[in-house]
């Protein structure tokens, strides 16, 4: 492939090139600070650019979750995007999937939406998607990037002949498609509570609930930008936890900021997470003749409990790296059907290979519902995780933290680890691609172990990544 050329945006009405590093791609599209990191010039610049490398044809579709500086980064994407000759459509609050269902539903060339998923309020991010719904690939990445950086390839120049459209009533539609997933199973009566954590999920997950009859208990149920992942939501589970025992409620559900990922509870308070539903829902479909080659796809995160045990059933698990866009990749390669991450981002090739709360978590409501038991039995029946501990250090040198495999101290910890397990636990370190975080994870058979080796790996990393 040729080099790209040489383009200046010096003179171009969108100001000068951003420095290099100003922007990157990580495991989830682009995130950080609001006002230091995500700011209205780099929405302003990253919507020409997108509009200048996705394909022509089709309308460009933009989201986003409730936070206060969504609708600034909002009209900078929109103005970049215009500025580009595109044509947009803004469906305003929304979950994310409703973003790539909307991009298949009118033939779009791709879309963006505004959100940091489960970070807190003052930090803002932006996601990509192509023509086909799903995350952009490293290519395209590259070549919006690269205009990012006063380095454009097939640079189509400036137009400002695009046009922006409200569209809200896109929502309904992606209503009515959720529904239809569940064909007619219904909820009557099944005592639910809901933490909508201030975000996306507000938009619509009580009505979908309530359509099918369920007898709900909501909790932070509005859109507050201020308070959205502060002490709610699948990243904090002791509300729903307390509500569902309270409520005497047969289970409960926690959705993140963006509402692409979701969290359940039982009706004892027991937590229900991606392994566990991955799992249920698995075995579900493999009754069905529904999981072509017992298949599942998961991360390198998830349980080693949960791999043996659906080994055991005669199942077969693929690991990717973390992040659903690998998990997707690996479902396409592969042709599973089932696929997503312990954090509760779960992927069904069924339901559009869209990870959504609001989609996983009425599946299991009516699939225990069609069951005619409850998720506490359901969960009773399912496998024992591994005792597992993940921590996170703060390493705020980005060359540091992704280059943590050259600290020989930490690599030999690692080693003496997993060598002091033998065969029956182990470690993963990774730099996080959404924050300044190293994660170490360790599990294994035995809780002490877990314990000791998570917090010494965790104390070298401190000490030796982050020394003057």
């Amino acid at each position: 492939m040729a080099e790209p050329a040489a383009f200046s945006l010096a003179a171009s009405p969108l100001g000068a090139p951003l420095p290099q590093g100003t922007a990157a791609f990580g495991t989830d599209g682009i995130r950080g600070r609001v006002g230091s990191q995500i700011t209205p010039a780099l929405a302003l610049q990253l919507g020409y650019w997108c509009g200048q490398v996705l394909p022509q044809g089709g309308p460009i579709l933009l989201g986003s979750d409730s936070r206060s500086s969504g609708p600034m980064l909002v009209a900078a994407l929109a103005a970049g995007l215009t500025a580009a000759g595109r044509e947009v459509l803004d469906l305003g609050l929304c979950p994310t999937p409703a973003v790539p269902g909307a991009i298949r539903q009118l033939g779009g060339s791709g879309g963006l939406m505004v959100s940091a998923s489960h970070n807190p309020p003052h930090d803002n991010g932006i996601k990509v998607f192509g023509a086909c719904g799903a995350k952009l690939g490293k290519q395209q990445q590259a070549a919006i990037e690269a205009g990012l950086h006063g380095v454009g390839q097939d640079h189509k120049g400036f137009c400002g002949s695009g046009r922006l459209q409200q569209r809200p009533d896109l929502m309904q539609d992606y209503q009515q498609r959720l529904l239809e997933s569940v064909g007619a199973a219904r909820l009557d009566g099944c005592r639910i509570v809901l933490d909508l954590c201030w975000g996306s999920a507000s938009s619509c997950g009580e009505a979908l609930f309530r359509a099918l009859g369920a007898d709900l208990t909501v909790l932070h149920g509005a859109p507050d930008g201020n308070r959205i992942n502060q002490g709610c939501g699948s990243t904090h589970l002791e509300p729903l936890q307390q509500a569902v025992i309270a409520q005497g409620a047969a289970m409960g559900f926690a959705f993140d900021g963006d509402a692409d990922r979701m969290l359940a509870v039982d009706g004892r308070g027991r937590i229900v997470d991606g392994d566990q539903i991955l799992y249920l829902w698995g075995q579900a479909l493999m009754a069905e003749s529904a999981l072509p080659g017992n298949r599942i796809v998961a991360t390198v995160m998830s349980n080693l409990g949960f791999e043996r045990a659906w080994q055991a059933s005669g199942g077969v698990l693929e690991r990717t790296a973390v992040g659903d866009q690998y998990v997707y990749a690996a479902m396409e390669e592969l042709g599973a059907a089932l696929g997503g991450e312990q954090s509760g981002h779960i992927l069904s090739a069924r339901h559009g290979m869209s990870g959504d709360g609001l989609l996983t978590a009425l599946q299991v409501a009516t699939l225990i519902e069609a069951q005619g038991g409850s998720l506490t039995d359901w969960m009773d029946g399912s496998f024992q995780p591994y005792p597992q501990k993940l921590v996170n250090v703060t390493v705020p040198d980005q060359g540091r933290r992704t280059g943590w495999q050259s600290c020989e101290p930490l690599q030999e910890a690692v080693h003496q680890a997993e060598t002091a397990m033998q065969g029956c636990g182990r470690v993963l370190v990774r730099a996080s691609g959404t924050e300044p975080l190293l994660r170490v994870m360790v599990e294994a058979a035995e809780q002490s172990d877990v314990d000791h080796w998570s917090q010494q790996l965790a104390a070298l990393a401190d000490r030796y990544l982050n020394a003057a």
